[in-house]
């Protein structure tokens, strides 16, 4: 297990689709120690595997003191509507209001390759459509409104500066 190192846009790894896991292997055990460990930290709701530069689709989460993960995550279902500040490890610093389904629920699996069905409202919501968002190259500043993206790329290119 180790704390691994985040990567942030506009690193490609992050706008490439990520591959489904075929097989558990030795690999893929530690990809799911690695994105436990990294999680683990204060402030951290979720991670996907490409944010620490592995393209497989597996994530993991900390919400409310519960830690887990999913390899092969789908979302299934959303329902509702939040619209709430939205971050993200890779966008360091910057906080927008995004649109989201108020409910999610995600099918996956696990390390013994049994059914994981992970759901929520609220923040825990937010987290699964984010990090599979993720998975499929997708980062949340994709999901802004006109204006708060340009702002937001704005300061990206003025904080690189």
């Amino acid at each position: 297990m180790s704390m691994r190192q985040i990567r942030v846009v506009p690193d490609p790894v992050l706008r490439t689709p990520c591959d489904e896991i075929k097989e558990i292997t030795p690999a893929v055990r530690r990809l799911v120690d690695d994105l436990l460990e990294t999680v683990d930290d204060p402030g951290r709701a979720g991670l996907s595997a490409n944010q620490i530069g592995v393209g497989l689709r597996a994530f993991s989460y900390n919400i409310d003191g519960k830690i887990g993960y999913v390899l092969n995550p789908v979302l299934e279902e959303t329902s509702g509507e939040q619209y709430g500040d939205e971050g993200c490890l890779s966008v360091p610093g910057l906080w927008y209001k995004t649109r989201r389904a108020e409910y999610a629920r995600v099918r996956g699996i696990d390390l013994d390759g049994k059914t994981v069905v992970l759901e929520g409202h609220g923040l825990f919501a937010r987290m699964l459509q984010h990090e599979t968002d993720h998975l499929a190259g997708h980062v949340y500043l994709d999901r802004l409104e006109k204006d708060e993206r340009r702002a937001a790329m704005r300061q990206m290119r003025q904080a690189a500066r």
